[in-house]
């Protein structure tokens, strides 16, 4: 072989290797690619008047929630200089209104809330799998056994996607005087003890055909 000839050749097996990647390390089954969940704070401040809030800034806050597609696992506090009951009562009633309810404690926000002002804030968690999907690695020369790089990163991803709540992800969910068989029974005592059908039970619309020659 030429001289001239090896240094290429070398440069070329070089490159080759370099396309596979490398080789699979994780040799557990739990995946290295796991839910990382982040929060984010949008605030929103209100006038307020010595009664509390007036109807036109509860309509306000109202269409705000609504833009913001406030939803379970959202959290919602109130941050009054003043402490007024009245306008606490209101802003609850407002938020219940979308399923929710007010938590205490207001998480710090940036700046000062004015005299005659109450801030509201919606601190909202999402969850994400970085990194996914993760084909950096030549599966072909798994030397060690090991899992896949992209492994986990379908399941874990998924539960990301669907969990409604992901601060559960964190620390579970909130144990509440509802245990879970009570509301695992709802669905199967709406159908046992529903009407049946042929008692009038399902509304059955009415049809009708019509013939031609």
């Amino acid at each position: 072989m030429s001289p001239k000839v090896r240094p290429a050749l070398a440069a070329a097996l070089v490159l080759a290797l370099a396309g596979c990647g490398g080789t699979p390390t994780n040799r557990l089954l739990d995946s290295v690619h796991q839910p990382v969940v982040d929060h984010a704070a949008y605030t929103y401040d209100l006038p307020v008047a010595p009664a509390g809030i007036a109807p036109p800034e509860r309509d306000r806050l109202a269409d705000w929630f609504t833009a913001m597609n406030l939803r379970y696992g959202d959290k919602v506090t109130l941050e009054d200089p003043l402490d007024s009951p009245a306008t606490r009562a209101t802003v609850a009633t407002v938020t219940e209104r979308f399923g929710l309810l007010l938590a205490p404690d207001a998480p710090p926000t940036q700046g000062y809330v004015n005299a005659g002002t109450v801030r509201i804030t919606i601190t909202r968690a999402t969850a994400t799998v970085p990194h996914c999907p993760d084909w950096s690695a030549n599966s072909e020369s798994n030397l060690k056994n090991a899992t896949s790089t992209n492994y986990g990163c379908a399941v874990n991803s998924n539960l990301a996607a669907m969990i409604a709540n992901p601060d559960e992800l964190l620390h579970g969910a909130a144990d509440t005087d509802a245990n879970t068989a009570r509301h695992s029974t709802k669905a199967i005592n709406a159908y046992t003890y529903a009407t049946p059908t042929g008692g009038g039970g399902t509304a059955v619309k009415a049809t009708s055909s019509t013939s031609g020659n």
